[in-house]
């Protein structure tokens, strides 16, 4: 699908421009705590003229014939670039726990590192995350290491999106 980069983009947001749009796909996770699973993810990455994107992930059961079945996860925020490539993220999710991610941008690459992670008295227990986006051949693939419930930080959740 073209691109088009939004004439009223902030300047600021021209190295993460690449990102813009709805992004659908299947993903995969797994962790020592759970079962394996696959899932159905929509991505959205919007703008409003001011410097930061507007972010939200909304992951759900696919079933067999690949409709959406039931909702599984969601969390939302703002990605806001930084000089020198640098990247700050702030997210929040409705299981109880927000986060900041401190990161950089590489061309069509994003890798980030949770600076702090704060949470209800009844989320679970997440203590640290690295993710990394890149545009490989036109597709996003995304990839979310995870440390949590006493376990080491280890690859948790991956992703293949198209641009729709």
């Amino acid at each position: 699908m073209a691109f088009e980069i939004p004439q009223d983009l902030h300047p600021d947001l021209m190295p993460l421009a690449w990102l813009l749009g709805r992004w659908e796909g299947r993903g995969h996770g797994d962790y020592p705590t759970i079962e394996k699973f696959e899932f159905g993810q929509q991505v959205d990455f919007s703008h409003n003229g001011k410097p930061y994107l507007h972010y939200v992930s909304q992951t759900y059961v696919v079933g067999e014939d690949g409709t959406k079945q039931r909702p599984l996860a969601v969390e939302t925020g703002f990605w806001r670039p930084k000089p020198d490539n640098k990247l700050e993220v702030v997210l929040a999710h409705p299981t109880g726990f927000a986060e900041i991610w401190y990161g950089e941008i590489e061309g069509a690459k994003v890798e980030m590192r949770t600076d702090v992670i704060a949470r209800t008295a009844t989320a679970k227990e997440v203590a640290a995350g690295h993710r990394l986006y890149g545009l490989v051949k036109g597709e996003l693939l995304w990839a979310y290491d995870m440390a949590a419930e006493g376990q080491p930080l280890q690859p948790h959740l991956w992703a293949t999106l198209v641009r729709v």
